[in-house]
Parts: structure tokens; C-alpha cells; sequence
């Protein structure tokens, strides 16, 4: 099979994660993927915080009701767009859903799990300043990641017949 195709239909959002470490240089280059994402005038809106510190991750935990998940990752990774290099509202949001795919298929291929955070945008304002951030970042999500623990539960996709609203 096509390795990009077999990458997209393999991964799956990982919850559960060991205690196992992950090096700075996996991190590095799942950010360095997000980077590679499509921007429309290549304005590359995304910017990235690295938490790997125990006590500020815990710190985390009580912003969203996915604690769980945070405790048991190793990296949490909050993407914020820089509001500063914006252009068109819709089309940077969309670089940055594509950067956060990017890097969710890029901790996939190289072996870790990963889960992309939305529900944490209610506590978007608490944690920029518990990052102390500047007001033109606007959180976008938090990417969890480890090392999986258990198994990828299988979910289901509607048929591409299902999808296509016209065709002609």
C-alpha cells in the first residue's frame, strides 16, 4: 500500500499513553511536520509550546475534562495561531487544522500515539497566561503525546458514496 495513504488510514487519536519517555528530537521533528503544512501566502500562522514539565502539565489536567489524558501523556503540545501575521480568517484557521494533521500523522509514523485536544479551547485564555503568552496567540489545540499503551479502537467512516454531495 501507498505509505502517506496507509499512514492516514492507520492513525487513530490515542488516549492512554505509558510512562515511556520521548526524546526532544521526536518532539522537534513532529513540530518541524506541523511547520511543513500549507499556509495561504506562506504566512505560517503556527506557533508551538513545548510542556514537558511535570508540574506545569499538571497544572493542565484541571482546564479540561480529559485530565486523564494529560496526566498519563509525556508531551502536550498547545498550537496557537500568531494573530499578528494573520491574513484571511478562515484560510489561516485552515493552515493550522492542516499543521495539527501533520503532526498528528507525523507522531504516527514515528511510532507514538497522539490526540488532538479541542474541548481545552474553553480554558484557551487561562492557559496563554499560564504560559505567559502574549494576547496575539489564540490557542487553537492541545496535541497530547506518548508512547501508546493498549490498543487503536477502529472507528467507523461513512462510505465516500455518503459523502459526496454532487457529482456530475
Amino acid at each position: 500500500m501507498n505509505p502517506v495513504l496507509d499512514a492516514i488510514y492507520t492513525r487513530r487519536s490515542v488516549r492512554h499513553f505509558t510512562d515511556e519517555p520521548v526524546t526532544r528530537e521526536t518532539v522537534l521533528e513532529i513540530i518541524k511536520a506541523g511547520t511543513w503544512a500549507p499556509s495561504g501566502l506562506n504566512n505560517q500562522p503556527w506557533r508551538f509550546a513545548l510542556v514537558t514539565d511535570p508540574d506545569l502539565k499538571a497544572r493542565f489536567e484541571g482546564l479540561t475534562r480529559y485530565a486523564r489524558v494529560i496526566a498519563s501523556a509525556r508531551v502536550l503540545l498547545p498550537v496557537f495561531i500568531d494573530k499578528t501575521v494573520m491574513y484571511n480568517d478562515v484560510k489561516d484557521h485552515q493552515s493550522i487544522g492542516a499543521c495539527i494533521q501533520n503532526m498528528l500523522l507525523a507522531a504516527h509514523s514515528l511510532g507514538l500515539g497522539a490526540v488532538w485536544l479541542g474541548e481545552i479551547l474553553r480554558s484557551a485564555e487561562e492557559i496563554r497566561k499560564l504560559l505567559d503568552l502574549s494576547s496575539d496567540l489564540e490557542l487553537m489545540a492541545v496535541i497530547a503525546i506518548g508512547h501508546k499503551a493498549g490498543h487503536d479502537e477502529r472507528p467507523e467512516r461513512k462510505a465516500v458514496d455518503q459523502v459526496i454531495v454532487f457529482d456530475r
